[in-house]
């Protein structure tokens, strides 16, 4: 019997099929793999069933979140909203929204933050909408718009006029600047073929007023107001190419008394940032920040292009503060577009106070209002400044 069995599983096994003991019949069976194949699919759409079950929770779980903070966040701007005592800007509705916009038909720019739109308000006055991504960030960004130039008024500061706020939906309303950023103008493809769309005088002019919103928000409100995102994109110039300082979704206040801040990242855009909100060990974060964001953006003005370029054929130029620096120190001239009457005066003044500005050193760098002194004085009572960083020749001599 065990004998025939095991034969009968030999036979039964070398046909690819499994080969089972019957206790009813005390006898081997020989059941066909179709019917394992069976069961292995039924194990498949049970497992399916599982993974979809499981795929199912996490939406739920995800959505369940993703609206608890939406309502969070709706709750945290509007108990702002309520605090907020105000009578300017004005709040609108959705309805208003589309009104203005003519049903948000004129896109200006689209970036992280949303979309820009193109409108007018009833009075006639052109303005530019800000619609907010949902949730960006938890309200933050629109927020601290409000809440700083809400309730400021500078002729370098671009005026917040309403804004919107329903649900997890937020906009701001903004006078309409007709020539746009100035990132447009120093990094356009015109300046490519050395063809300087500002003149110099102006670009001087558009420095001195960028110096002096700064200063304002430094000096001139109830709170010092620190930007942290100084830079050519948020520089707006109306239509005498006046500039204004925009987007304040980065903004901090602190009082005027206390000149250090405590923040937990950094802050800004890349190229822009301070070093010491990367790392203390450069120094305290401060209004000084500021300062050094101005300077990058100085010296992008003087060479109309960005300060990291990796696209250009000479390496040694990749860092352009670096390059700006050793070309000044040494005596040589700067190679820019320069016309007959004082614009070489200009542009040397631009790039000697952006190296001052840039120094790692918070403690090194000028206030604002000396950064004023400086740009309106003359060049011949400017002093190169130390080397504002440490450069890759620096670290191979110390090695």
């Amino acid at each position: 019997m065990e004998w025939k069995a095991l034969a009968g599983c030999y036979h039964c096994e070398k046909s690819r099929n499994y080969c089972g003991f019957n206790t009813t019949s005390n006898s081997t069976i020989c059941v066909k793999q179709k019917h394992f194949q069976g069961n292995g699919l039924i194990l498949g759409i049970i497992g399916g069933i599982l993974f979809l079950a499981f795929a199912f929770v996490v939406i739920l779980i995800y959505k369940y979140r993703k609206s608890r903070n939406e309502k969070q966040t709706q709750l945290k701007v509007e108990k702002f909203l309520r605090d907020y005592k105000a009578v300017n800007p004005t709040r609108y509705t959705f309805r208003d929204l589309k009104k203005i916009t003519s049903k948000f038909k004129y896109r200006l720019g689209q970036r992280g933050f949303g979309s820009v739109f193109k409108g007018k308000l009833s009075n006639g006055i052109p303005v530019a909408v800000k619609m907010l991504k949902h949730s960006k960030t938890n309200g933050e960004e629109f927020i601290n718009e409000v809440a700083t130039i809400g309730r400021i008024h500078h002729f370098n500061i671009v005026h917040l006029l309403g804004f919107f706020s329903e649900g997890a939906r937020h906009a701001l309303i903004y006078e309409f600047m007709p020539n746009g950023s100035l990132e447009k103008l120093i990094f356009s493809k015109i300046n490519n073929s050395n063809h300087r769309l500002l003149s110099w005088e102006k670009m001087l002019n558009i420095a001195i007023g960028v110096a002096h919103g700064i200063e304002y928000l430094h000096q001139g409100c109830d709170q010092r107001i620190l930007h942290f995102d100084i830079k050519p994109h948020n520089i707006l110039l109306d239509h005498n190419f006046q500039p204004k300082i925009s987007d304040f979704g980065l903004a901090k206040l602190c009082s005027k008394e206390k000149s250090i801040i405590s923040v937990t990242t950094a802050r800004g855009t890349t190229g822009y940032i301070a070093p010491e909100l990367f790392s203390r060990h450069f120094g305290e974060v401060s209004y000084k920040s500021d300062v050094f964001s101005f300077g990058m953006m100085l010296l992008e003005m003087v060479g109309c292009r960005e300060n990291f370029d990796f696209n250009i054929e000479n390496a040694s130029q990749v860092y352009f503060p670096e390059w700006i620096y050793n070309t000044m120190s040494h005596g040589e001239e700067l190679c820019l577009e320069i016309e007959e009457g004082g614009d070489e005066e200009i542009a040397k003044k631009l790039a000697i106070v952006a190296l001052w500005c840039i120094q790692w050193n918070p403690t090194e760098r000028p206030s604002m209002p000396m950064v004023i002194q400086m740009l309106e004085g003359d060049l011949q009572s400017l002093e190169i400044p130390p080397k504002p960083f440490v450069s890759s020749e620096d670290e191979m001599d110390a090695n």
